[in-house]
């Protein structure tokens, strides 16, 4: 059995302030300990239940927070950028029976803590199909086309919630609860480890591959905070404007609709200025 922790990390043990999870900050140092304890404590509770091979790939920033000297000997890291399907790379090798977001977070414009949808700021809101999408709810999709389910979320309070509507039946652990984007009640790493290796032992028997999901076609729309990022936007083919500040494309699969998303948010945030965004 083979499981793949998908590891963001707004969503980890005391994690509340964009300098927590600014890599070089004093900040970000003293969080990536934490982080790092809740992605070994997933891992451990996975081969406790009878994984086999755990692969961990980074899906934070610049994809190289996790210390990797602190993980436990029996798993694997894959650390970096610039992989085809991003926050799930490893997803589409047809040996993974079971995906774990660690350290997820919910989507712009919702309430949680340091909610976002892939950029920190700029994009106000993103929807599928006409849902609200948070990063968990478009990696779900993906995963589904390869037939691996999600089995764990970690993060607050409120994207516990917000993964109930994309993965029911996965097991579901708080680290800290909401307060405001950037406060929350916070767990200490002690007791964060524990319910996650709990959690993760349980969710071992959900990892099972299903038959692949064709759920397309797949129309995502994406909603900015200024005009000059919609029509940067417009560059990458098949999108196009749809409505103030807004822009939407429709993709026949969620591989494909991954990348465009990735393609879009790479050039509006090129053309994001220092002072006026």
């Amino acid at each position: 059995m083979k499981i793949l922790i998908s590891a963001d990390m707004e969503g980890a043990t005391g994690v509340t302030w964009p300098a927590d999870v600014l890599p070089g900050t004093p900040q970000w140092e003293r969080c990536r300990t934490m982080f790092t304890s809740d992605v070994n404590a997933a891992a451990l509770g996975f081969l406790d239940g009878g994984a086999d091979d755990v692969l961990i790939n980074e899906a934070h920033w610049t994809m190289r927070n996790l210390l990797l000297e602190r993980l436990d000997d029996r798993v694997q890291m894959l650390t970096g950028k610039h992989k085809s399907l991003s926050m799930v790379e490893g997803v589409q090798h047809g040996d993974v029976d079971g995906i774990a977001f660690v350290g997820y977070h919910t989507g712009a414009g919702a309430e949680g803590v340091l909610a976002h949808t892939y950029l920190a700021n700029s994009i106000t809101g993103v929807w599928l199909n006409g849902a609200r999408a948070s990063e968990g709810l478009l990696n779900a999709h993906v995963v589904a086309e390869y037939g691996v389910p999600v089995v764990l979320v970690t993060g607050d309070n409120l994207t516990c919630v917000d993964a109930g509507g994309y993965a029911p039946e996965a097991r579901k652990v708080a680290v800290k609860d909401y307060v405001s984007r950037y406060a929350a009640v916070c767990r200490t790493p002690g007791r964060t480890a524990s319910d996650i290796r709990a959690a993760a032992k349980e969710a071992t028997a959900l990892a099972r591959r299903f038959e692949p999901v064709r759920g397309g076609p797949f129309t995502v729309e994406l909603e900015f905070d200024a005009e000059h990022l919609a029509a940067a936007a417009t560059v990458v083919p098949g999108v196009a404007a749809g409505g103030e500040r807004r822009v939407a494309y429709t993709s026949g699969t969620m591989y494909e609709g991954i990348r465009t998303f990735k393609a879009v948010t790479t050039i509006v945030s090129a053309a994001v200025e220092e002072q006026y965004g």
